[in-house]
Order: structure tokens, then sequence, then C-alpha cells
């Protein structure tokens, strides 16, 4: 019989989801995001799935720095692939968003300090997200009204993942073990 490592299947997981996230990332931000931003003209929709997809990638690994790759490697491909520059803000918002997540140990749940924290890490890696922009367009833009519409996507990413984790846990589609 062979046995497996946990740690070497923790990491090959924590690979694959990342990846799958990764994915997810690029193509929703070459496909659906450009379309509601010609639409709109407003970053909202784009915020919703970068922050639907940061908090299932925090939900599905529990790990620091999940996150942050997924911000990192679906950022760089979006914009190497054509995106705008201001997806690269969101280099910074995915590393702020999983540090935040460092408060209660990556652990999303309906408990309150989960709740904050998913809070917390919106608001405050949504206005990070935002500082790209202080130097392509007004400074005082970027800060207020420009960033107020990240964390209103931001906030509405985490009405619709909630759900999306409550279902899964009650359908009993477990984050893959790894211990």
């Amino acid at each position: 019989m062979i046995e497996q490592h946990p740690t070497k299947n923790r990491f090959s997981v924590n690979i694959a989801l990342i990846s799958i996230f990764s994915a997810l990332w690029v193509v929703l931000n070459l496909t659906v995001a450009p379309i509601s931003f010609r639409l709109t003209g407003l970053p909202v929709i784009h915020s919703v799935i970068i922050f639907l997809i940061l908090l299932l990638v925090t939900w599905a690994t529990n790990q620091f720095g999940a996150a942050s790759m997924v911000g990192i490697i679906g950022s760089v491909i979006v914009l190497l692939a054509g995106g705008p520059i201001p997806v690269l803000g969101f280099i910074l918002g995915g590393i702020t968003f999983d540090l935040i997540f460092l408060i209660n140990h990556h652990r999303v749940s309906f408990k309150p300090i989960s709740i904050g924290t998913t809070i917390l890490a919106t608001i405050v890696a949504g206005f990070s997200a935002s500082i790209v922009n202080f130097f392509l367009v007004s400074p005082a833009f970027a800060i207020t009204v420009w960033a107020a519409l990240v964390i209103v996507g931001g906030i509405i990413g985490i009405v619709i993942a909630f759900p999306i984790i409550v279902v899964l846990e009650k359908t009993q589609v477990k984050r893959v073990k790894t211990d």
C-alpha cells in the first residue's frame, strides 16, 4: 500500500486550488469585466468577481498565501493578455486581503470574527487596489470615488460568496482534506 505524506498532499491540493481560482480570475476578468465596464463605466462588477474569487480561495485552502498567489498570477496573466493596467492594483489588494485574514487564521465562517475579518479585508484590500489608479487618474478621484466603487463591489462579492459557501458546506462538498 502506498502511503502519501499529508504535507505533500496539502501542497499539491493548494497548488491545484490556486491554479483553478487563478484561471477563473483570468477568464472572468477577460470576459465579464470588460463587458460590464463598457456598459457602466464602473469597476463594481470587476470588484465583485475579484473579491468573490479571493474569498472562495481563502475558504477552500485556509492557507496564508493562496489569495496573494491568485491575485498575483491572475493579474499578471490578465495584463499580459491585454487587460488594463489598473488590474495590477489587485496584486496589492490580494496581498492585503491575505494579510488581514491572518487575524482569524484564514477561516471563513459565519462567526462574528470571520464576518468582521472578511468585511475589513475587503474594505482595506479594495482601497489598496485603488491606489494604482492614484497614479493613472486624479489622486482625489482614485482615493474617493473609485475606491468606494471597488469596495461596494467587494461587499457585493461577499454577499454572493457566503451563500455559495453555505450551499457547498450543506451539500457536504467539503474542503479537500489535507490533514
